[in-house]
């Protein structure tokens, strides 16, 4: 079980900074009068990177919280 959950927080942090990467290409490509999506604007992937960095937070709290026995 600890080798998914460490699995799931290493993919979910991955993906949110390519969301960063996303998120920053799109603002170019909207400074520039174009774009990437068209449902998402940079600042909405920004919001969905830190949703996901937050559940990573949590995941690796809770395995530190169960390591330490506190």
């Amino acid at each position: 079980m600890t080798a998914l959950i460490s699995l799931v927080s290493r993919v979910c942090f991955v993906l949110a900074f390519i969301l960063v990467g996303v998120a920053v290409w799109e603002k170019i490509a909207n400074l520039m009068g174009m774009t990437l999506l068209r449902g998402y604007t940079p600042s909405r992937l920004l919001e969905l990177s830190m949703v996901l960095l937050m559940f990573v937070i949590a995941i690796q709290v809770r395995e530190l919280k169960g390591a330490k026995g506190l």
